[in-house]
Parts: structure tokens; sequence; C-alpha cells
């Protein structure tokens, strides 16, 4: 069992200055992004950009299916390009069948035209590069290119691992019963990176994945968190089609877990590019996970 995945870097030149809001450039590209996708790839845009579960399609509890892909900027929060100056953000595409990289391309080349960020400053898309799996660009790719996606492994292959740490890179919510867990226990996380993988497999990769869910779940509930050092983030967001008001914070920062994680990685190793928890679309969920053995 695998999961695609497309990851691309998108590389600009600031005609005039650029200026994301902190804790926000994800979801300012994101809204951007949407505005002008639908005007130039409208025959990609439902497909892509709003996507519905039809009666009787996809995971339980899904109304609409969650986008297949998440934009990844926040290095750019706070972040004022000159003119001149060059700045860059990534796409993680989970379409496994048709990307759609051409669509994606001349969304962001028009979103560059017609200006980005707080200001709506102009910018030049220069490049648009396919990463490697150490997230570093490897691939220069043209609009009509037809790259081959990365394929993330989701069954543990590796040694014995007891002792992991999980870094929160940007702000992120976790249910659990139905509310917003506290602290990131290990059973909540995992329960979290599995849901969003398993979706996305369902609605865009292979289908179900094959997993017993229920004994993962029992043997992440034996995992213990022996240190949380997190910090909540608190921002809001207002959408401009209907009006209303979303919270966008959650908690950054860093838990350590103790216990037979192994087979839990390939999973918690795919949520590194896909997020997890709660509007993952908006840039929150990043996570990475460091092994401590």
């Amino acid at each position: 069992m695998d999961l695609a995945v497309f990851p691309w870097r998108f590389k600009f030149e600031a005609r005039d200055a650029v200026q994301f809001p902190p804790g926000k450039a994800a979801n300012v590209l994101r809204g951007g992004f949407g505005t002008v996708f639908r005007q130039v790839a409208s025959d990609s845009y439902a497909r892509i950009f709003e996507p519905t579960a039809a009666r009787g399609e996809g995971p339980s509890g899904l109304a609409n299916q969650p986008r297949p892909f998440v934009i990844r900027a926040a290095h750019l929060d706070g972040l004022r390009v000159e003119p001149g100056g060059r700045f860059h953000f990534d796409v993680h595409v989970f379409l496994r069948h048709d990307p759609a990289l051409s669509a994606f391309v001349s969304a962001f080349d028009e979103l560059g035209r017609v200006g980005l960020g707080a200001m709506r400053g102009k910018a030049v898309l220069e490049s648009v590069w396919q990463l490697a799996m150490n997230r570093e660009p490897e691939i220069e790719l043209s609009p009509g290119a037809a790259p081959a996606p990365l394929r993330l492994p989701l069954e543990c292959a590796g040694p014995a691992v007891s002792r992991l740490r999980i870094c929160f890179l940007s702000p992120t919510e976790l249910k659990a019963a139905e509310a917003v867990a506290d602290a990131p226990e290990f059973a909540i996380v995992f329960a979290r990176a599995r849901d969003r993988v398993a979706s996305l497999s369902t609605l865009y990769g292979v289908g179900p994945l094959d997993f017993d869910f229920r004994a993962l779940g029992l043997r992440a509930g034996k995992v213990r968190m022996t240190r949380c050092d997190i910090q909540r983030m608190q921002a809001k967001r207002r959408s401009s089609r209907t009006g209303q008001t979303h919270s966008i914070g959650g908690f950054v920062g860093e838990a350590d877990y103790d216990g037979e994680l192994a087979e839990f990685l390939p999973v918690l190793n795919a949520a590194e590019w896909t997020g997890i928890g709660r509007q993952t679309v908006w840039g929150k969920g990043e996570i990475r996970c460091v092994t401590l053995d």
C-alpha cells in the first residue's frame, strides 16, 4: 500500500512589495488561488477546489470531500518581500492519476499577475519544481510535463523504534470525542493521521486502505507521551464568499512519545505531506517526525 503525492514548489520574483500576514500566508494563497482558479481552469475547478461527495461515496461522515491538495507556506508568515526579491511556496497534490499540473501553473501564474498577499503585490512565476523525498527541488517542470508522483509507503518495513518526537510546525487542531483535544496524546495524533491518509487514499488514490483500524487504535493507546511543549496560537480568517469568520488557530510545538512505534511510522511519515487535523487546506496541521532511538 502507498499514497501518491505530487509535491511542487512554485518560485516567484516580486515586482511589487508582497506582504504576507502573520499566521495566514497559506490561507491567503489558498483564497487567491481559488478565485483565479475558477477563471483560468474552470474545467478542473470543481474537481480540485470544491469536490462534493455524491450519496454513498467517500469516507463516512464527510458530506464534502477534502480537497486533494495542501499549501505549505508557513515560512512566509509575516514576511515582506521587496521588489526584486524572491519567494516560494509548496503545493502537495494527491490526485494519483490526473494531478492537473497545467491548471495549477496557470492559476498561480495568473495570481502573480493580479497580485497576492495583503497588499496585492504583483509577482512573476519564474519556475515550478517537483520535490524529492527530502523536500528539496529535484526536477524543473514545464506546464505540459507529466511527472511521476512520489509514493509514500504505508506498511512497516523498518527497524524497531521506541522513542519518537513529533513537531507541530503550523497551528494544529485535533478532534477527539467530538471536541478539540487539549493535548496531542499519541492515540489522538495517530488516529487523525490515519483518518487523513485513509480519506485521501479512498477518494483520490488506490482506494480504501487494508488496515485493521480498531486494532491499530488500541495499540496506539499504549504509547505514552513523555514530554509536551506546545503553545497556543490565535488567528482568524474571514471568508470573502460567505462573510463568515473562522478560527485558523491551534497549537504549535513538539511532543515526545515512548512505546512500540515502528508500525505507526509509515502513516505518520505520509501525514507529514498531507497534514493532520482540521483545516489542512488552510495550511494547518503540518508535522515532522523525528526518531530518537
